[in-house]
């Protein structure tokens, strides 16, 4: 890498965070005083200049400093990349322990996370978990409406019912959908909703034999019904300390904002098109799906809770500090899949008794 290309990366990543702290113009006689002092304040304007050229920032005034564009901050995200996954969040211990006092009670858990996680970013922190996911399946009551539509009634032991029409292309006569139905709840009573979604519907099928068709049939019916109910439902912490960023200013600013982080549905289909195995995740500007969001920044990732997954992050300002912000919620995630993995918590905590 020639010696101008790599301060001029030096410059971009300064000038972020600078800005990141300021919340001010950095002009080139701040970086060249506090950060590159072998390069005189004429070097350095020839930098920004170039790295302007480039859309990785911009200049609001003709005599004014810089400030990072999104570009910029993506950049800026990639520059660092190393040294926040070789970073480390101080605190996964605690975590830890948390997770392992409140095994039995893992919404409470995940509140008392989510908190810890708006405290050590000073954003918006938010838990994605699957609503019907962990609860046990009761009973499963099937009501025949039509000669082709199916009413499923999952109850799970917490007391909540689920219901979802559909359509079935078979005939079952009500002999045999009581029957079915019978099998099911000796089968799948008892048995946690995302393991009869994800493991025992699939392996039930599997040894069916070919002559019971109807049976094959209804399962699937049955695996569609409980993918129709099984959504998440995000909480947010409810500090709004995050609110007196400079950003919120403008209460236009804080209606786009809040609007937006109640279209929960849009913010788990965004998590959702990243089912690759990072660690983490950044969306940022146009990537949030909304125009007047060009200014904020989404950080979030997949954990897993007792095998279950679900999601966590943050929303805030694009001007965001990612250094820290980042460690934080990767080390998050993977200290609740790694302390939650089948028995470890019930086994570290009958050790501390």
């Amino acid at each position: 890498m020639k010696k101008t290309e790599s301060r001029r990366k030096k410059v971009l990543r300064y000038l972020v965070e600078e800005y990141i702290r300021k919340v001010e113009p950095i002009s080139s006689r701040v970086i060249s005083k506090e950060y590159i002092t072998d390069s005189s304040s004429a070097t350095i304007r020839i930098d920004l200049s170039k790295l302007e050229k480039e859309n990785l920032i911009y200049q609001q005034h003709t005599s004014g400093g810089r400030i990072p564009t999104i570009e910029g901050y993506r950049n800026y995200v990639h520059l660092i990349k190393k040294e926040i996954e070789n970073s480390d969040y101080d605190k996964t211990e605690t975590l830890r322990q948390l997770l392992i006092k409140y095994y039995k009670d893992t919404p409470l858990a995940l509140h008392y996370i989510m908190q810890i996680l708006a405290k050590e970013t000073d954003q918006l922190s938010f838990v994605a978990e699957p609503e019907i996911s962990y609860g046990t399946l009761n009973k499963l009551d099937v009501f025949k409406i039509s000669d082709n539509k199916l009413l499923f009634v999952v109850s799970l032991d917490s007391g909540l019912d689920k219901t979802v029409i559909f359509k079935c292309d078979y005939t079952l006569s009500g002999q045999q959908l009581k029957a079915i139905v019978r099998y099911v709840n000796d089968k799948f009573s008892g048995s946690r909703i995302y393991d009869i979604q994800n493991k025992y519907l699939e392996e039930t099928s599997d040894h069916i034999s070919d002559e019971n068709k109807l049976l094959r049939m209804f399962l699937d019916e049955f695996q569609n019904a409980l993918t129709e109910i099984s959504s998440y439902y995000i909480h947010f912490d409810g500090n709004i300390s995050f609110l007196e960023q400079p950003e919120f200013d403008m209460k236009t600013s804080i209606l786009n904002f809040l609007g937006f982080i109640q279209r929960q549905d849009h913010l788990i289909k965004l998590m959702q098109k990243y089912e690759q195995k990072a660690k983490y995740h950044i969306l940022m500007g146009e990537e949030l799906g909304q125009p007047e969001l060009s200014d904020y920044s989404l950080i979030f990732a997949k954990y897993e809770l007792f095998g279950v997954p679900g999601y966590l992050g943050i929303l805030g300002p694009v001007r965001m500090d990612y250094k820290n912000n980042i460690p934080i919620i990767s080390n998050i995630a993977d200290v609740i899949t790694k302390t939650t993995k089948k028995g470890m918590v019930v086994i570290k905590n009958e050790q501390k008794r």
